[in-house]
């Protein structure tokens, strides 16, 4: 049975449920490793899993206590969760995210919120869809570096070498032997487990629940999916970005747009700093084009851009409502949906309201007041 939608948004969220979210987890074999269970909403399309990393909640177990450990840096400073806090919908508030060296990178640290559905990984690059693959970068990358592993790889597999994490990996994997291949597998299973789905808006649009939003939030959700303001093409679907894989939709619509932020030569460049996926295909036309995140627990996970140049909400519709910034506006490379729009103080409040409407509470708090705490 497919899940109920308010018809009036059915095409335009991009809702390709379909049909019911018929789960993919794995065979279970133990007691350890028995079959995860997602907690979706009724309705909802599991993510796709990789065969040779199959959910368990054990495996999920493992990569939660080594998220959230210092231990996984090569000098004990800083742990994914440093960057990735639960407070913030598991991203930061700073504009650009520090490395265990105290170096600092070019980009803003995204979400991880329902990234089991990321169709691409990190902000510009089409060739890495898979989260056991994303994981390598921050724990091997010598530039810029995060949490430095490479060159101290025995050093840091020595330090879970202990009871504690023995009996972890043994539950997870049959195996108490430590290596990296487990670390990125249980890693991998844990982020997927981060899944938000009982947010206002899910209350009213797949619960029926008509209190759940506010008058003006309702407001703001006309306008967020008019052709007016267009905002519904980059940031569509139930996890509210087009860059989005589950069981029901394997084909990835949209992920990468430029969004008009510069023009430095009225050609469309960007600085060379960071010049987006072009980088990656090395094809002109993808200058300037980064990833669209999810919208989920936006109202928290501020900054926004991939440079983390945008502070507040607020800050961010009236960028949109300009069709970019500065020059930007011209950009010829710009996506053709960013063209501006004109609004009024009350409808800016209504597009707000809406966003915040985005915001579950529920996955906030179980995972700031129940599990490690980030350093």
């Amino acid at each position: 049975m497919a899940l109920t939608m308010r018809s009036s948004f059915w095409i335009k969220l991009g809702c390709c449920l379909f049909i019911s979210g018929v789960l993919l987890g794995c065979k279970p074999a133990t007691e350890s490793h028995r079959q995860y269970d997602w907690q979706l909403p009724k309705g909802f399309p599991s993510p796709l899993v990789p065969k040779d990393n199959p959910m368990s909640v054990a495996k999920v177990h493992l990569g939660k206590q080594l998220f959230f450990d210092l231990d996984l840096s090569f000098n004990q400073t800083m742990s994914c969760a440093s960057c990735h806090q639960p407070e913030y919908a598991f991203s930061e508030p700073k504009k650009t995210a520090v490395g265990a060296t105290g170096q600092l990178h070019r980009r803003n640290t995204q979400s991880l919120v329902n990234v089991a559905y990321n169709s691409n990984l990190t902000w510009a690059h089409s060739g890495l869809n898979s989260i056991e693959q994303q994981i390598l970068i921050p724990m091997f990358s010598e530039d810029p570096i995060e949490l430095g592993i490479t060159g101290h790889e025995n050093e840091v597999l020595q330090r879970f070498n202990n009871a504690k994490y023995l009996e972890l990996f043994e539950n997870a994997f049959d195996d108490e032997q430590v290596d990296f291949d487990k670390i990125v597998k249980a890693l991998a299973s844990y982020v997927r487990s981060l899944t938000s789905f009982a947010s206002a808006f899910d209350k009213y649009a797949y619960q029926n629940n008509d209190a759940a939003m506010s008058e003006s939030a309702k407001r703001g959700m006309e306008l967020f999916f008019s052709e007016t303001f267009e905002c519904f093409h980059c940031h569509g679907g139930f996890n509210f970005t087009q860059s989005s894989q589950h069981q029901n939709q394997r084909l990835d619509l949209r992920p990468f747009h430029n969004t008009g932020l510069f023009n430095l030569d009225d050609k469309g460049a960007y600085p060379t700093i960071d010049q987006g996926l072009i980088e990656v295909t090395l094809q002109p036309q993808d200058m300037g084009k980064f990833r669209a995140p999810t919208l989920r627990n936006v109202e928290v996970s501020a900054p926004y851009m991939h440079d983390g140049s945008l502070q507040t909400l607020d800050e961010v519709i009236d960028f949109y409502a300009a069709g970019g910034r500065g020059r930007g506006v011209s950009n010829p490379l710009k996506s053709p949906f960013l063209a501006g729009f004109t609004l009024q103080p009350q409808q800016k409040q209504d597009l707000i309201a809406f966003l915040q409407s985005l915001t579950d509470r529920q996955f906030l708090k179980s995972n700031v007041n129940h599990g490690p705490k980030s350093p």
